[in-house]
């Protein structure tokens, strides 16, 4: 007796169809015979196929310029950066909020990694949950997102329906909106208010998004969070002078930093950030305009911690400035 062949549901055919026509879905034509290659072989084809994703992100430089527009208008005004994903994108967006704490001294609820299956799924896939679009706007309402924040939807193929119903929801509440996809005029793009799309074209693996998409999300992840906080005043120069010091390695960044900024050396760096309790902003306000340690927090506040418009203000009142 014939073995009953296999029938499609019709979602199931849909979807199916759907994935071949996406660019990060296709056959490299590069390296078709990937399992006969040698590792040495190996080793140069995967560099050479991430070597052309910087390239891709340039590409899409002027929309990022634009989501990080929107960002700066969001954050500026008291709202929050809320990045969320499902699989490898929601970990991309969890990783780049986790470390804005440490860096750009910022309070862990300003910029969040929201990811599809809960905290559990950063660990372990929870392949699943990405095709629930209730749940992603579900999520959203969960951390109360509203008209004050800035929303970037992440998937690499633009078509995630968790991801999905997170933008759609938060558009519908009034939020700034940007979809970061690694496929050209994706429909995460076309429902968010800023389409980043950088099309990286086939992995090598076929459809292992993790690979040249992931490479890309976390490049155009960088920028976003980090032009942002340069944009918010969260640096010096370019210097990070808004990091915590909450361990021995970072202690010992804040006084290079300090001593970078004003020349300073490292017992005078030390004493400066002793008497502003280790902010290394008011520590270089200290050190380069002669303010007293009460005087230089005041003025940083005053100045919404902006330290050049901190360091003019005190040069306009009669300040000496050293080391510069």
């Amino acid at each position: 007796m014939a073995k009953p062949q296999r029938q499609d549901h019709p979602d199931h055919a849909d979807l199916r169809d759907s994935l071949a026509t996406l660019a990060t879905e296709q056959v490299s034509e590069r390296h078709p015979d990937l399992d006969l290659l040698s590792v040495a072989e190996l080793v140069r084809a995967m560099n050479e196929e991430d070597a052309a994703v910087a390239a891709a992100v340039a590409g899409a430089s002027s929309a990022i310029t634009a989501a990080v527009e929107g960002i700066v208008d969001r954050m500026s005004a008291g709202g929050r950066l809320i990045y969320i994903g499902a699989g490898t994108a929601g970990r991309m967006g969890i990783l780049d909020a986790s470390e804005a704490p440490p860096t750009f001294g910022t309070d862990p609820g300003r910029v969040l990694g929201v990811i599809a299956g809960g905290p559990g799924a950063i660990h372990a896939a929870v392949e699943n949950a990405e095709d629930d679009d209730l749940a992603g706007a579900v999520d959203l309402r969960a951390v109360g997102v509203s008209a004050q924040d800035a929303v970037i939807g992440i998937s690499a193929s633009g078509r995630t329906p968790y991801v999905l119903g997170a933008i759609e929801y938060a558009s519908s509440v009034g939020a700034f909106t940007a979809g970061l996809s690694c496929n050209p005029e994706s429909e995460l793009g076309r429902s968010a208010d800023v389409a980043i799309d950088v099309v990286v074209g086939p992995e090598i693996l076929t459809g292992s998004t993790r690979l040249k998409a992931g490479t890309a999300q976390k490049m155009v992840l960088n920028m976003l969070s980090t032009i942002t906080m340069v944009r918010l005043g969260k640096t010096y120069r370019n210097l990070m002078v808004d990091m915590q010091a909450t361990n021995e390695k970072l202690r010992a960044r804040a006084e290079r930093t300090v001593m970078l900024a004003t020349q300073a050396n490292a017992v005078e760096a030390a004493r400066a950030l002793n008497a502003v309790d280790g902010s290394v902003k008011a520590a270089i306000l200290v050190l380069l305009t002669d303010l007293d340690a009460g005087t230089a927090l005041r003025l940083l506040t005053a100045h919404r911690g902006f330290l050049n418009e901190a360091i003019g203000a005190a040069l306009t009142d009669g300040g000496a400035v050293h080391g510069r």
